[in-house]
């Protein structure tokens, strides 16, 4: 044992344990033959830097991994990192742009090895910033979504889905951003509001006899425009269904067709068709009998317009960028005559015209290029996911999976009942190249390698790569197996499935879904057994965080300025199985103060002899005050235990800070003050024990639990007995105190793993360090409900007592004598024994005989009733008085904030967190004028 500190440091401390667990291979202990637990987790952009969604995810992911580590098991917490192909590839695009470089300057090759070179001497920071944060990891092992055996693993997954028919080449409608040349999934759009504006037009009919009209808010589409659709049950256009319109600027012809899609109720009813470069419109545009192949496309990778297939498109749009397209086609479309002019109407009735109608247009944009994404029509590489989707729908449904929280599983059926194809290349360098070669007739072989693909095609047979990669979402979703060996032999034989994935709600089916689905096709066997959902961290107003707003909390500053511990623990504390987190830092702070609590009540621990428990299994105790707190440790092991099964981190972590904060410092470490500074014998309740007859036996009763040798003088049998039963109880208190302390920072070291690290290695001697300890046992045997009840008795008049003398502005310092009444057995035996605790905690001496009457506090526990006369020591008068304003001034707050409530305009239009403030309030005020009111009562 070494002496704590009087001040607690994380930081000297989180640094150091950080490098002595990793240092030791105290995150994945030898454990070959105990039950295998793992973990992965969901690997961060090396590109990357924490940020309070990453603190989030990995604090609840390190909770359950020490958790399961303390429980005994074979935890391993698989970490690594995604290549992240767009952005990583954009780091180094612009290093090269500051070297007035660009990445055409270099063959293929040559950029990627340069994309190697910057991963080796900068990506990965997060990994880092991840030890700071303390998680557990097994960085001995760590993987990298492009290392050689991961690669390995997906180029097999790519060549046997092609084989198998589930995955395909084909021209369909992707997300394309023209900022960085590629497709991108839906997890990368953003979708911002913009002001735009809403243009109508008449595009005549073939044969002259009139026009329709339609509406868009992208008229430069109307150059790649196929269609127009309506209503089949629309009966303004029953007539014109099969008709031909000539459109305007190009003269193509296109069909009028009947189509569910047109809303005969929004603006004419009549929807113009441009299934190259609208989601909606691709679908309507293959039901009217149009091919992919046969869509037309007016853009180029660039967004500026290129010539469509029929070639129709005027010389002066060729090369435009869409945005300066769209102001000529509307110009033109006006110059035709085309244009409906948007008339607006002021107050007085005159009238003005505009070309369009203003509107706020959800508009897509790319997260990283911050450029408008374009829907847009290419050949891309498609998995089948329909057909992967079924067996994970399945096993989410029959609880093969175990979501939690289950109202996500709603939303996860709708959305795999209804999945599309999934686009899986990319139009990066850096990346899994698809291992696909084409021949000069069009041929494709698919293969692990080229010459694999050579031996298909057949000798001479010219090949050509394809130019494309793989989304890095296809490589992450083999993660929990191709991290440990797959398809090779190995580790993941053991360990598949994981035994839960942590994972934020956002990327439930970008990665969780396509982990499912890959991992059942596979392996023929779910990849975790239970999928975690949380929520995300927002600002504390409950907005979204994001940079522009300037709301961003670092994680890596609040460390620095209160710990890695008190971070950890409110995260855990407010995560609420998916509910969102408001940051609060004043929280964060008071946990910060958590941390210092108990570092306090260790070195009192410290000061007064009490240290390291030599067993697992609770000291044998008499006295009850020793009794009752071995019983509310087994109990909140109970708690937490619990809590563990069903996921509740916010419950487990309260379990422990209460019992933490309340049952062990505020009330157990007062209350065996007397008996470690040598008070009377029995001053908090042992059970009556019978003296032995003589002093020899007394001496031999008591040899195997105090040392009498320093003991010396002459003394009666009397005064013998007396010392040697406060030694018994100084003994027996450190005993229990040390191993009530021991399972405290067992229990907390998941949440806290760095000071209760600490604390084990500066309270005791020790085997073993804390990280690889054994979780508690929820012994049922340990509990005392007599214990209990007689301790929560004397805490409960304790409360009371002290409430009392509050709110009526007792000095702190001063004495009262307790009267008592209508006391039973029970309450007077109970007083007898903890008289003394009762004393020293209330500042009271128990008196016999009848209270005065008037001018005094009453007190009701139970069935007896506790004067206390303070005319000595207050002047009533003046306390009456001040009690009385206090109390009109809070009744009327609560009668004024109770009106305000009643009153449906300001609930229903004012902002919810004023309305949620005045009910706060309110609750606040009619408790405050309840308290109040009872305290003028006491004063009779």
């Amino acid at each position: 044992m070494s002496e704590l500190p009087k001040t607690f440091d994380p930081a000297e401390i989180e640094k150091r344990w950080y490098q002595h667990w990793e240092s030791e291979g105290l995150f994945r202990p030898e454990r070959p033959n105990a039950e295998p637990w793992t973990l992965v987790n969901p690997p961060p952009n090396v590109t990357g830097s924490l940020h309070i969604g990453h603190a989030l995810d990995n604090t609840l992911q390190d909770i359950l991994v020490r958790h399961a580590r303390l429980q005994g098991k074979d935890a391993r917490w698989v970490v690594g990192t995604d290549h992240a192909g767009i952005a990583t590839q954009m780091v180094v695009e612009r290093q090269l742009n500051e070297k007035q470089q660009k990445r055409t300057d270099f063959t293929r090759e040559e950029f990627v090895a340069k994309v190697w070179e910057w991963k080796e001497e900068s990506g990965g920071a997060i990994t880092g910033q991840l030890r700071r944060l303390g998680c557990s990891m097994d960085w001995a092992n760590e993987r990298f979504t492009m290392d050689e055996g991961f690669t390995k693993a997906v180029l097999k997954v790519f060549v046997d889905l092609y084989n198998q028919g589930l995955l395909y080449r084909d021209k369909r409608l992707v997300n394309w951003d023209p900022g960085l040349g590629t497709a991108i999934s839906d997890l990368e759009v953003e979708t911002v509001e913009v002001k735009g504006s809403f243009w109508r037009f008449r595009y005549p009919l073939a044969d002259g006899s009139g026009h329709i009209e339609v509406a868009t808010t992208r008229p430069e589409t109307m150059l790649a425009d196929m269609a127009v659709a309506v209503h089949p049950e629309d009966d303004r256009y029953t007539a014109l269904v099969g008709k031909q319109i000539k459109l305007p600027i190009t003269g193509r012809l296109i069909p009028i067709v009947a189509d569910e899609h047109a809303d005969p109720e929004l603006g004419s009813g009549a929807v113009k068709i441009t299934p190259g470069h609208d989601f909606n419109d691709f679908e309507v545009g293959k039901r009217a009998g149009f091919k992919p192949g046969e869509m037309l496309n007016m853009l180029d990778a660039n967004a500026a317009v290129t010539q469509t297939a029929d070639g129709l498109i005027p010389d002066e749009y060729l090369g435009l960028d869409r945005f300066d397209a769209r102001k000529l086609v509307v110009q033109r479309l006006k110059e035709l005559g085309c244009l409906i002019p948007h008339v607006v109407k002021d107050k007085e009735g005159n009238e003005t015209e505009h070309d369009a109608e203003p509107r706020t247009i959800q508009t897509p944009f790319g997260d990283r290029s911050n450029v408008v994404i374009e829907p847009w029509l290419t050949d891309q590489w498609y998995v089948d996911a329909e057909t992967l989707a079924k067996p994970a729908i399945e096993a989410v449904r029959s609880g093969a999976i175990n979501m939690v929280p289950k109202s996500w599983e709603k939303t996860f059926f709708h959305w795999m009942d209804n999945i599309q194809p999934w686009c899986v290349s990319r139009q990066l360098w850096w990346g899994h190249r698809i291992p696909a070669w084409y021949a000069e007739d069009g041929s494709v072989y698919v293969a692990e390698s080229e010459a694999e693909a050579q031996q298909q095609a057949g000798e001479g047979v010219a090949l050509q790569r394809d130019e494309d990669v793989l989304d890095t979402w296809f490589s992450s979703a083999l993660w929990p197996f191709a991290t440990m060996g797959w398809p090779d032999p190995g580790e993941w034989e053991k360990r598949y499935p994981n035994s839960v994935l942590i994972s934020g709600f956002d990327i439930l089916f970008f990665w969780d879904a396509r982990m499912m689905m890959q991992g059942l096709h596979f392996l023929k066997e779910v990849p975790f057994k239970t999928l975690y959902l949380h929520g995300l961290v927002r600002a504390a107003d409950g907005s979204k965080m994001s940079k522009s707003k300037g709301n961003t909390v670092d994680p890596l500053g609040l460390i620095d300025q209160y710990g890695a511990d008190a971070l950890r623990f409110f995260m855990a504390a407010m995560e609420s199985q998916g509910r969102d987190i408001k940051m609060d830092e004043r929280r964060v702070e008071g946990y910060r103060n958590f941390a210092t609590k108990l570092w306090n009540a260790a070195r009192f621990c410290q000061s007064n002899g009490i240290g390291a428990s030599s067993s697992i299994e609770p000291p044998v105790a008499d006295l009850a005050v020793n009794r009752w707190i071995i019983a509310e440790t087994v109990a909140c092991v109970q708690a937490m235990d619990l809590a563990f099964a069903d996921l509740r981190f916010d419950g487990a972590a309260n379990a422990i800070y209460q019992f933490v904060w309340s049952r062990f410092c505020d009330w157990y470490l007062e209350l065996i003050k007397p008996v470690l500074q040598g008070g009377a014998t029995n001053p908090v309740g042992a059970e009556p024990v019978e003296a032995p007859a003589s002093d020899d036996a007394l001496r031999q009763a008591q040899g195997e639990r105090i040392d009498l040798g320093n003991v010396s003088g002459t003394f009666s049998g009397d005064e013998m007995r007396e010392a040697a039963g406060a030694q018994g109880e100084i003994a027996e208190t450190r005993a229990v105190a040390g191993w009530v302390l021991d399972q405290i920072l067992v229990m907390l070291h998941p949440f806290m793993p760095f000071i209760t690290e600490e604390l084990w290695a500066k309270t005791g001697t020790r085997d073993y360090d804390l990280i690889v300890a054994k979780w508690p046992m929820a012994d049922a045997r340990a509990l005392d409900p007599d214990a209990a009840r007689e301790i929560d008795w004397l805490i409960e008049l304790v409360s009371e007592i002290r409430a009392a003398r509050t709110e009526v502005n007792v000095p702190p310092g001063a004495r009262l004598p307790l009267h008592v009444a209508d006391a039973s057995a029970l309450t007077l035996a109970r007083l007898e024994r903890q008289g003394a605790a009762l004393a020293r905690l209330a500042r009271v001496d128990v008196t016999g005989g009848d209270a005065p009457t008037g001018g005094a506090l009453q007190v009701v526990v139970d069935e007896a009733t506790y004067a206390l006369p303070i005319g000595d020591v207050v002047d009533l008068e003046a306390e009456r008085t001040r009690l009385s304003k206090a109390i009109a001034a809070a009744e009327k707050e609560r009668d004024s904030l109770s009106k305000r409530l009643e009153n449906p305009a300001f609930v229903e239009k004012a902002k919810p967190e004023a309305v949620e403030k005045a009910r706060a309030d309110f609750a606040d005020k009619a408790a405050e004028a309840e308290r109040l009111t009872a305290a003028l009562q006491r004063l009779g």
